[in-house]
Protein backbone atom coordinates (compact mmCIF):
# COMPACT_ATOMS: atom_id res chain seq x y z
CA UNK A 1 0.00 0.00 0.00
CA UNK A 2 3.09 2.37 1.10
CA UNK A 3 4.21 1.66 -2.34
CA UNK A 4 1.08 2.65 -4.21
CA UNK A 5 0.75 6.22 -2.29
CA UNK A 6 4.87 6.77 -3.14
CA UNK A 7 4.08 5.80 -6.81
CA UNK A 8 1.24 7.62 -7.18
CA UNK A 9 2.76 10.94 -5.32
CA UNK A 10 6.01 11.32 -7.57
CA UNK A 11 3.64 12.57 -10.27
CA UNK A 12 2.03 15.08 -8.24
CA UNK A 13 5.27 16.47 -7.07
CA UNK A 14 6.44 17.02 -10.09
CA UNK A 15 3.80 18.44 -11.17
CA UNK A 16 3.96 20.84 -8.80
CA UNK A 17 7.01 21.91 -9.44
CA UNK A 18 6.11 23.41 -12.67
CA UNK A 19 6.85 26.67 -11.98
CA UNK A 20 10.30 26.47 -12.73
CA UNK A 21 11.34 24.98 -16.37
CA UNK A 22 15.04 23.72 -16.75
CA UNK A 23 16.43 22.01 -19.73
CA UNK A 24 19.49 20.56 -20.71
CA UNK A 25 21.13 23.33 -20.63
CA UNK A 26 21.16 24.07 -16.89
CA UNK A 27 18.95 27.20 -17.49
CA UNK A 28 16.36 28.13 -15.51
CA UNK A 29 13.29 30.62 -16.95
CA UNK A 30 11.55 30.68 -13.76
CA UNK A 31 8.07 32.07 -14.52
CA UNK A 32 9.22 33.99 -17.39
CA UNK A 33 6.94 33.82 -20.83
CA UNK A 34 8.64 36.57 -22.79
CA UNK A 35 11.82 37.44 -24.44
CA UNK A 36 13.16 40.34 -26.19
CA UNK A 37 16.62 40.55 -28.17
CA UNK A 38 17.17 44.09 -29.12
CA UNK A 39 19.46 44.79 -32.27
CA UNK A 40 23.11 45.27 -31.05
CA UNK A 41 24.91 48.03 -32.71
CA UNK A 42 28.33 48.06 -33.40
CA UNK A 43 30.40 50.50 -31.91
CA UNK A 44 33.65 49.43 -32.47
CA UNK A 45 36.65 51.22 -33.85
CA UNK A 46 37.05 48.57 -36.51
CA UNK A 47 33.67 47.20 -38.01
CA UNK A 48 32.52 43.90 -39.10
CA UNK A 49 29.53 44.48 -41.06
CA UNK A 50 27.81 41.26 -40.37
CA UNK A 51 29.12 41.24 -36.33
CA UNK A 52 25.36 43.22 -35.18
CA UNK A 53 23.21 40.81 -37.20
CA UNK A 54 25.32 38.06 -35.88
CA UNK A 55 25.00 38.65 -32.61
CA UNK A 56 22.00 39.16 -32.32
CA UNK A 57 20.65 36.23 -33.87
CA UNK A 58 22.99 34.18 -32.08
CA UNK A 59 21.72 35.35 -29.51
CA UNK A 60 17.81 34.73 -30.36
CA UNK A 61 18.85 31.28 -31.67
CA UNK A 62 20.51 30.43 -28.48
CA UNK A 63 17.54 31.19 -26.42
CA UNK A 64 14.92 29.84 -28.57
CA UNK A 65 16.89 26.95 -28.65
CA UNK A 66 17.45 26.29 -24.74
CA UNK A 67 14.27 27.96 -23.13
CA UNK A 68 10.66 27.76 -23.44
CA UNK A 69 10.41 31.38 -23.78
CA UNK A 70 8.45 33.15 -26.79
CA UNK A 71 10.40 35.88 -28.46
CA UNK A 72 8.81 39.40 -28.62
CA UNK A 73 9.33 42.63 -29.96
CA UNK A 74 8.02 44.84 -26.71
CA UNK A 75 7.02 44.42 -22.99
CA UNK A 76 9.15 41.22 -22.00
CA UNK A 77 9.64 39.69 -18.89
CA UNK A 78 13.41 38.86 -19.83
CA UNK A 79 15.41 42.22 -22.15
CA UNK A 80 18.64 41.49 -23.94
CA UNK A 81 19.77 44.99 -25.54
CA UNK A 82 23.44 46.46 -25.97
CA UNK A 83 26.40 46.85 -28.18
CA UNK A 84 29.66 45.49 -29.99
CA UNK A 85 32.36 47.70 -28.14
CA UNK A 86 35.74 45.54 -29.46
CA UNK A 87 36.77 44.15 -32.43
CA UNK A 88 40.29 44.01 -33.24
CA UNK A 89 43.29 41.52 -34.44
CA UNK A 90 46.44 41.69 -32.20
CA UNK A 91 49.88 39.70 -32.51
CA UNK A 92 50.39 37.08 -29.96
CA UNK A 93 53.34 35.04 -30.07
CA UNK A 94 56.53 36.47 -31.35
CA UNK A 95 59.37 33.82 -33.41
CA UNK A 96 62.98 34.79 -32.85
CA UNK A 97 62.77 36.05 -35.85
CA UNK A 98 60.81 38.74 -34.04
CA UNK A 99 57.71 38.44 -36.24
CA UNK A 100 54.42 36.99 -34.94
CA UNK A 101 53.14 33.64 -34.94
CA UNK A 102 50.11 34.25 -34.14
CA UNK A 103 47.23 36.77 -34.28
CA UNK A 104 44.61 37.08 -32.13
CA UNK A 105 40.60 38.30 -32.91
CA UNK A 106 39.20 39.50 -30.10
CA UNK A 107 35.14 40.42 -29.80
CA UNK A 108 33.79 42.29 -26.84
CA UNK A 109 29.95 42.77 -26.51
CA UNK A 110 28.49 44.86 -23.72
CA UNK A 111 25.32 43.56 -22.65
CA UNK A 112 22.29 45.05 -20.34
CA UNK A 113 20.00 42.20 -19.36
CA UNK A 114 16.42 43.13 -17.48
CA UNK A 115 14.63 40.56 -15.65
CA UNK A 116 11.07 41.78 -14.62
CA UNK A 117 10.30 38.41 -12.85
CA UNK A 118 13.64 38.47 -10.79
CA UNK A 119 15.16 41.99 -11.08
CA UNK A 120 18.05 40.95 -9.12
CA UNK A 121 19.37 38.86 -11.77
CA UNK A 122 19.62 41.47 -14.03
CA UNK A 123 22.91 42.81 -15.15
CA UNK A 124 25.06 45.10 -17.07
CA UNK A 125 29.12 43.59 -18.04
CA UNK A 126 31.18 43.49 -20.77
CA UNK A 127 31.92 39.38 -22.53
CA UNK A 128 34.93 39.02 -24.68
CA UNK A 129 36.27 36.18 -26.47
CA UNK A 130 39.09 35.28 -28.66
CA UNK A 131 40.26 33.16 -31.61
CA UNK A 132 43.70 32.88 -32.61
CA UNK A 133 45.32 31.73 -35.90
CA UNK A 134 48.72 31.55 -37.72
CA UNK A 135 50.20 35.39 -38.71
CA UNK A 136 51.29 33.33 -41.56
CA UNK A 137 47.16 32.96 -43.10
CA UNK A 138 45.40 35.80 -44.36
CA UNK A 139 43.07 37.36 -41.62
CA UNK A 140 40.04 37.66 -44.72
CA UNK A 141 40.78 33.82 -45.09
CA UNK A 142 39.79 32.91 -41.53
CA UNK A 143 37.70 35.74 -40.50
CA UNK A 144 34.00 34.44 -40.62
CA UNK A 145 35.50 31.02 -39.29
CA UNK A 146 36.93 32.87 -36.33
CA UNK A 147 33.90 35.19 -36.15
CA UNK A 148 31.88 31.90 -36.21
CA UNK A 149 33.73 30.27 -33.11
CA UNK A 150 33.83 33.38 -30.87
CA UNK A 151 29.76 33.89 -31.50
CA UNK A 152 29.02 30.53 -29.97
CA UNK A 153 31.42 31.06 -27.37
CA UNK A 154 29.84 34.63 -26.48
CA UNK A 155 26.01 33.53 -26.31
CA UNK A 156 27.02 30.80 -23.62
CA UNK A 157 28.65 33.26 -21.40
CA UNK A 158 25.99 35.77 -21.87
CA UNK A 159 23.26 33.08 -21.74
CA UNK A 160 24.63 31.49 -18.61
CA UNK A 161 24.88 34.87 -17.19
CA UNK A 162 21.22 35.25 -17.93
CA UNK A 163 19.69 31.80 -16.81
CA UNK A 164 21.94 29.61 -14.95
CA UNK A 165 21.58 31.34 -11.57
CA UNK A 166 17.79 31.34 -10.68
Amino acid sequence: MKKLVIIFSIPLILCACGRITFNMSGASVGTAKTCQVNYFENRAEIVNPRLSYLVTEALKDKIQSNTSLSLVNSNADVLFEGEITGYNVQPQAVQASGLPAKDRLTVTVKVKFTNEVKPEYGYEKSFSRFSEFSSGTSFASVENDLVDEIMEQLMDDIFNAAFSSW
